[in-house]
This record gives C-alpha cells, sequence and structure tokens, in this order.
C-alpha cells in the first residue's frame, strides 16, 4: 500500500519559512509514528511567476490533481503589484481552487486559553472559543458573470454579479450539516435574504437540505447580523455556512477573535476522489508578510496547523491531528510567543525556528 501523497507549495514571502516547519513535524511523524508521506515540492504565485512568467504552472496544476491533498503557504508581495490582474501570484490560488473544485472552504476559529488574554475582546468572550466556519468557495460574486469594467455614457462601471445555483448551494451545505454533525449538532446559516435574491435560494436550499439532518439545530442569520453577533458572544455559534463573499469577511473577523492571523489554519474541500478522501488544500488564513519574510519572525503555527486538519480531514488521523494540536496548545501554554503574539513587556520573542522545534519537543513528550 503506497504512502499517501502530498504536494507543498511554499509559496512567497513567510511562505517558505512557515513551511520548513511543517516539514520537522511531518518527519517526526515519520520518524516516531510510522506514518510516512510521499512528499513533493513546487511553486505557486510570485515564486513561479518568476520561474515560469505564471503564477502557476500547467504541470503543477497536474500534481495537484493527483495528490492526496495540497499544503499551501502564502503568496503575494509587492514586487508582484504592477503585473497584469492576469497573472498576479493569487492567480495561482484562485486556480487551484476552481480547478479543483475545492466548494467548501473550512476556517476554524479557536481561541487558545494561553492567548485569551491577547484577544481585543474580553477574555471571558473569547476564553474557550471554538467556532467552524464554511465558506463557499468557487462560486458567487467572485467568479460571476458578466464582470469587468466597461463604458458606460461618459463613465466607468464596475461589474460583479452574485450567481448561485440550487446545486452550489445544495453541497456546501451538505458539508456544513455533515461537520455539525460531528461537533455540537448546530448550524448557522448567514445571508442577506432581505435585500438579494441569491440569499433568498441560499435560505430555501438549505432550510431544504436540513430535513435530511434532523439532529442538527438550524439557525438562520442576516450575515451583517452575524457579523455583529460573532463581536458581541462569538461562543453563540458552533458551524456557521455561508456564502463566498460573506465567508472572506465573516472568516476574517473571526479569526481576530482569537488575537493573531498567525494562528489560524483552513482547508479548503472537494468532491469525492476515487479512494473516497475530498480534494483538498490546506492553507494558512495569513498573507504572504513581505516585511518580515526572511527575518524568522513568521509565526509558523497557522501552517502547522493546517497539516493537522490535513490529517484530520484528508488522511482520516484524527488522534494524530489532536496530538499536534494538543502540542500546539502545550507549547504556548509553556509561554512560547513569536513577535505577533508578545502582549506583554519584558517576554522575548522565539524565532520561527525555535517555536517550531518546540512543537516537535512537544510532540515527543507527547509518547
Amino acid at each position: 500500500m503506497s504512502n499517501p501523497s502530498l504536494l507543498i507549495l511554499p509559496g512567497d514571502g513567510i511562505g517558505p519559512e512557515v513551511m520548513a516547519e511543517v516539514r520537522k513535524v511531518i518527519d517526526w511523524y515519520g520518524a516516531k509514528r510510522d506514518l510516512a508521506f510521499d512528499v513533493s515540492e513546487d511553486l505557486v504565485g510570485g515564486a513561479a511567476y518568476d520561474a515560469h512568467g505564471m503564477p502557476l504552472h500547467d504541470d503543477t496544476m497536474a500534481k495537484a490533481q493527483e495528490v492526496d491533498a495540497v499544503l499551501l503557504g502564502a503568496v503575494g508581495g509587492p514586487k508582484y503589484d504592477v503585473l497584469d490582474f492576469s497573472v498576479k501570484p493569487e492567480r495561482g490560488l484562485l486556480r487551484l481552487r476552481k480547478e479543483m473544485d475545492l466548494f467548501a472552504n473550512l476556517r476554524p476559529a479557536q481561541c487558545f486559553d494561553a492567548l485569551a488574554d491577547f484577544s481585543s475582546l474580553k477574555p471571558d468572550v473569547v476564553a474557550g472559543l471554538d467556532i467552524m466556519i464554511v465558506r463557499e468557495l468557487t462560486s458567487g460574486i467572485y467568479f460571476g458573470e458578466p464582470r469587468g469594467i466597461i463604458e458606460e455614457g461618459n463613465e466607468r462601471v464596475g461589474i460583479n454579479t452574485q450567481r448561485y445555483t440550487e446545486s452550489e448551494i445544495d453541497r456546501v451545505a451538505r458539508s456544513a450539516f455533515e461537520l455539525a454533525m460531528k461537533r455540537d449538532k448546530k448550524l448557522c446559516s448567514m445571508e442577506k435574504a432581505n435585500v438579494m435574491e441569491s440569499g433568498v435560494l441560499w435560505r430555501e436550499v438549505v432550510t431544504e437540505v436540513g430535513k435530511d439532518y434532523p439532529e442538527v439545530e438550524l439557525s438562520h442569520m442576516y450575515a451583517d447580523a452575524g457579523a455583529m453577533q460573532l463581536c458581541r458572544w462569538p461562543k453563540q455559534f458552533d458551524v456557521i455556512v455561508t456564502d463566498n463573499l460573506f465567508g472572506d469577511l465573516l472568516s476574517d473577523a473571526a479569526a481576530m477573535l482569537t488575537g493573531s492571523l498567525g494562528m489560524l489554519p483552513s482547508a479548503s474541500l472537494g468532491a469525492p476522489m476515487a479512494n473516497g478522501r475530498p480534494k483538498a488544500l490546506y492553507e494558512p488564513v495569513h498573507g504572504s508578510a513581505p516585511d518580515i519574510a526572511g527575518q524568522g519572525k513568521a509565526n509558523p503555527i497557522a501552517c502547522i496547523l493546517s497539516f493537522a486538519m490535513a490529517l484530520r480531514y484528508s488522511f482520516d488521523l484524527g488522534d494524530e491531528a489532536t496530538r499536534l494540536e494538543q502540542a500546539v496548545e502545550k507549547v504556548l501554554a509553556d509561554g512560547a510567543r513569536t513577535a505577533d503574539l508578545l502582549g506583554e513587556e519584558g517576554v522575548d520573542p522565539v524565532s520561527t525556528s525555535q517555536m517550531g522545534d518546540a512543537i516537535v519537543a512537544a510532540l515527543d513528550a507527547s509518547l
């Protein structure tokens, strides 16, 4: 039986630095848990443009379609701002999502107890927070046609189209209901059915899908009210399902409840492959942070936790995913902090590499 396959795309900025720490964790699982992965590596984003004149080479896209999971670092940087929109680094990521048909984006917002004071909200509001936002990823206003900037009379008009089919809503809703069944059996669907026809359809389809999951408590909320409630009392939620645009906004808002974008992983899942596992891409929520690239200041935890999500959702290794998550929690409880997590005077930050080493040491201690 062959080893599970993983394609690593470090990308730009701090991507290669945080991915180096993930490689330490992968190596640890091979050496200490007899869990070997067939790992290959390639280019994406600006790095791919520098090498090939495009943000994602066709050969890399083909590899991504063949492996069990893709792990991506980050893309982009100011040196690429002058490029035509069609070849900007972010187009490589969007191509992966679209051609792999990764329609369900899972973005957890979890606040470790050791970091409760770091959030801008009161500790009692965020301590113990553990919610999951399921964002539809391959349709909606980011992909709808027509789109573009046109001339109309004596001025320009920018056009984007919010478009959803019943089947697109149905499949992401089912992903969210399945996830809710494995958690607290509570799902809140968010849209703008009061002013958008796509929101009306969204609510109708989610409600219909909910009939197949009678154990799940389903509620509906307008997305703007949902943003307010996330800031007021986020622990009222468990799983949230929403469209591409609102999911982008709400998940970033939820991310900051935890105190740092450097802490948050994500998974983008598609239809099952022949082995029954979904096509999947895992990536940290944070960007490429070119201002600190190469300085050893980046927080690798989000990328490491993205690999934990891969262990759980692509490789059916839930216990090992929990082991890794608990190792991260232990390191934070012991006081290790990268520069983005410094909230106390007199605390010296650890480097990117030192944080990775500390997590590997905590994994050793778990045996």
